[in-house]
This record gives C-alpha cells, sequence and structure tokens, in this order.
C-alpha cells in the first residue's frame, strides 16, 4: 500500500493533542508544515474555541452567536473522550517563512491545522528577541 502525502498522523504528535484536548494539557512546541515554522503553545480544543470565542461576544447579535457557537463547540470536545484528534490547536503562535521576520509578529495568535499536514515537530518555541 503506497500512501499519499497528507494521509497519516504523527501517532506521537496525535498523543500530546489528545493529552491537550482531555486532560487540558498545554505544551510549547515547534511544528514544520509544507516549509514554514509555525511554534506557540499546544492548547486544548475547548480553550481555542473559548478564547476565539471571545473575539465574538462583544460584537453584534449575529457575532454573539458566532461566540455562543464556538463555546459549544470547544465543550463537544471536552465531553467527547472517543473523540479522534484531527486538528492541533496553538495559541501565541508565530509564522515563520524563510528568513523574515514572524507572521503575524504581534498580538495572541490562535493558530488551528490539520495533524495530517504537519510534517515534523519539536518541543519547545522559537522566541523572537527582536519582540522584547
Amino acid at each position: 500500500m503506497i500512501n499519499e502525502p497528507g494521509t497519516i498522523k504523527d501517532n506521537i504528535l496525535e498523543f500530546f493533542v489528545q493529552a491537550a484536548n482531555k486532560r487540558d494539557f498545554s505544551l510549547d512546541i515547534t511544528l514544520n508544515v509544507n516549509g514554514a515554522i509555525i511554534t506557540g503553545t499546544m492548547v486544548s480544543a475547548k480553550e481555542y474555541f473559548d478564547t476565539l470565542s471571545e473575539t465574538f461576544e462583544d460584537g453584534s447579535e449575529t457575532a454573539q452567536k458566532v461566540s455562543e457557537q464556538l463555546v459549544a463547540a470547544g465543550e463537544a470536545f471536552e465531553t467527547n473522550d472517543d473523540m479522534e484528534a484531527h486538528y492541533i490547536h496553538l495559541k501565541n503562535t508565530k509564522v515563520y517563512c524563510g528568513d523574515s521576520k514572524p507572521t503575524p509578529s504581534r498580538g495572541k495568535i490562535l493558530w488551528r491545522g490539520k495533524l495530517r499536514e504537519i510534517d515534523g515537530f519539536f518541543l519547545g518555541k522559537i522566541s523572537d528577541s527582536s519582540a522584547n
């Protein structure tokens, strides 16, 4: 059987994601995705959706409904023990493409990516000394 790129997940990385989702575990991690370096702190899907929902909660009626749906999505991850992990969630994320400064370079950026699209990883995150 020939495996196409993007059809296999790294079992160790999936284990870390499951730990984050089920035990509210966080971990500094750096990912290699299609030549880009993505660095940040891995968080649970619930924390990701709860934090994302805060972006919309003070907006219009539609924005508030979006916020509520995001909270519900996070709660679904927390209550479903049998859910297979397909995505990894990071906070305080920076994306490096080549030798340039990270994008985005400021703010507390959330990032969500498909586990099947990650080429490699290491524990720890890259700190941008120019941001200090």
